[in-house]
C-alpha cells in the first residue's frame, strides 16, 4: 500500500452521474458538496447519455452520448480526477438525488483515512430525510439491527461512498459489464483481496429518499446475472456453486412474484452464458478474513 497524504491535505473529490431528468437534486447535492468544511471537494459531474443542465464554476463535466450504466459512469467520473483518479486522494460517489446533510462529513472521510492507512473504502449511513430511517438493506452486514452502529464489512453502498484512489490502481475500478447491481461487492472483495479494509460510518450521513431497488426495470434480471458474475469473477472454484446454490434457495424461499422469479432465472442463466470480464480469484486468507468479519463468501 502506498503512502497517504496527512491532515488538511488530503484530497477528496466527489463524483456524481445524473440522468438529467433531477436537476433541483442535483444542484441542491452540489451546494451541500460545496458547503463541506475544510478544503474544497473537488466536483466531478457526469451526464450518463444524457445533457447537463448549467453547473457551477470550477465543476469538472463530461456528456456521455449513452448510458454506460452506474459503475461505468462513475468509473468515468474517476477519470475526469486523472487516471484512475490520482487528481485526489480519495473519490466520494454520490447518487443526484442524495444531499450531505451534515457540514463536517469530508473532514469526518480525511480523518478516517489519514487515521488508518489500510482503510480503502468508507460507506456513509443513508437516512430518509423526512424520517431519518435507515433502511435495513442500506446497512452493508448481516447484523444490521443497529444502523447507528459503525463496524469494519466487507462491501459499501454505492452512492454513498469513499474510495481512496491508491485502491484502483491494486483492485481495478468499478466492473462496467454489471450495469446496476452487485457492482459495489465486486469491487469490495477486490479491494479485500489487495490487503484493503471496509468501514462503514454511522457518522457519515448522506439523506436519501426511502426508496425500493425493484423500482428499476431490469432488477430482478440484473440482481440475479450479475449475482452469477460475481462468483465467477471471484471467488475460488470450490465456493461458486456453494455461493450461488444458497443464493438460489434464499430467492425461493422469499417467494417473489411469478414476473419477478422468472426474470430472476433468466438474469441467472444469462449469467452463465454471458461475458462477465477477466476472472481473478480471491485468496483462501481472503476467504477467511471475509468470514472473520461476519460475512463468508457463500451467502
Amino acid at each position: 500500500m502506498s503512502t497517504v497524504t496527512k491532515g488538511e491535505d488530503f484530497r477528496l473529490g466527489a463524483v456524481i452521474i445524473t440522468m438529467g431528468n433531477r436537476p433541483a437534486e442535483l444542484n441542491a447535492l452540489i451546494e451541500s458538496v460545496r458547503a463541506q468544511e475544510g478544503p474544497a471537494v473537488e466536483l466531478a459531474v457526469v451526464g450518463n447519455g444524457a445533457p447537463l443542465p448549467e453547473l457551477p464554476e470550477g465543476v469538472r463535466s463530461v456528456e456521455l452520448p449513452e448510458n454506460l450504466g452506474i459503475p461505468g459512469g462513475r468509473n468515468v467520473g474517476i477519470e475526469l480526477f486523472g487516471p484512475d483518479g490520482r487528481d485526489v486522494d480519495a473519490v466520494l460517489f454520490l447518487d443526484d438525488d442524495g444531499l450531505l446533510p451534515r457540514t463536517d462529513s469530508a473532514r469526518l472521510l480525511r480523518e478516517a483515512f489519514t487515521a488508518d492507512p489500510e482503510l480503502g473504502i468508507v460507506s456513509f449511513r443513508i437516512a430518509d430525510p423526512d424520517t431519518g430511517e435507515t433502511q435495513r438493506r442500506h446497512v452493508p452486514r448481516l447484523r444490521a439491527s443497529d444502523p447507528m452502529h459503525s463496524s469494519r464489512v466487507t462491501t459499501f453502498l454505492g452512492g454513498a461512498s469513499a474510495v481512496r484512489s491508491a485502491v484502483f490502481p491494486q483492485a481495478g475500478q468499478l466492473p462496467g459489464e454489471f450495469f446496476y447491481a452487485h457492482e459495489e461487492t465486486d469491487l469490495a472483495w477486490r479491494a479485500l483481496d489487495a490487503g484493503w479494509a471496509i468501514d462503514y460510518r454511522a457518522d457519515v450521513v448522506l439523506f436519501h429518499p426511502t426508496t425500493s431497488p425493484a423500482r428499476h426495470a431490469a432488477y430482478f434480471h440484473n440482481v440475479a446475472r450479475n449475482r452469477v458474475w460475481l462468483a465467477r469473477r471471484n471467488l475460488p472454484a470450490p465456493l461458486v456453486p456453494l455461493y450461488l446454490g444458497v443464493w438460489f434457495l434464499l430467492t425461493v424461499a422469499r417467494r417473489p412474484s411469478g414476473d419477478a422469479l422468472k426474470a430472476w432465472l433468466g438474469g441467472f442463466r444469462a449469467g452463465w452464458r454471458e461475458q462477465c470480464g477477466p476472472r481473478r480469484p480471491m485468496r483462501w486468507r481472503t476467504v477467511w478474513r471475509l468470514t472473520r468479519l461476519g460475512r463468508p463468501p457463500i451467502i
